[in-house]
């Protein structure tokens, strides 16, 4: 079981865990030895989820997130097996905790009164000094 708070309990059901060999440089240890860890949590089957903290999780997860709502995340930081399954499970615990958070709405504010006479002064001068540009009248030679 993993304990992301004190009422989400993520089941043992819901983890499956797979360990392929790390990619890029590590010399004979690459070679030999299976750290990379795979980690795949069947989140849209979560009974422990709300459908808007999945939501949230789905849009979080991005790229991560499989055509059958499951959350893939790939570790192969370090040359230990153990660590990197601790890293997987830390990591999905953190973007699980971010998805409980719902975003506060944005509440629509209007300009002050204050504000608009300012920019409309602000555009006359403008408008003023733009006109000031043209050619000069020579009428009075």
């Amino acid at each position: 079981m993993l304990f992301v708070t004190d009422q989400i309990i993520i089941q043992d059901w819901e983890l499956s865990e797979s360990f392929t060999r790390s990619s890029g440089p590590g010399g004979q240890n690459v070679n030999k030895v299976s750290t990379a860890v795979e980690l795949r949590f069947e989140a849209e089957r979560s009974p422990a989820l709300t459908p808007a903290v999945k939501a949230r999780l789905k849009r979080l997860a991005g790229r991560r997130w499989t055509l059958d709502g499951a959350l893939l995340l790939r570790v192969e930081d370090t040359r230990s097996q153990a660590r990197n399954r601790e890293l997987a499970r830390e990591r999905l615990v953190e973007l699980i905790r971010q998805s409980l958070v719902a975003p506060r709405r944005r509440i629509a504010t209007k300009p002050t009164y204050g504000s608009k006479i300012r920019r409309v002064e602000a555009k006359n001068r403008r408008g003023t000094i733009k006109s000031l540009r043209g050619r000069v009248d020579d009428t009075d030679s």
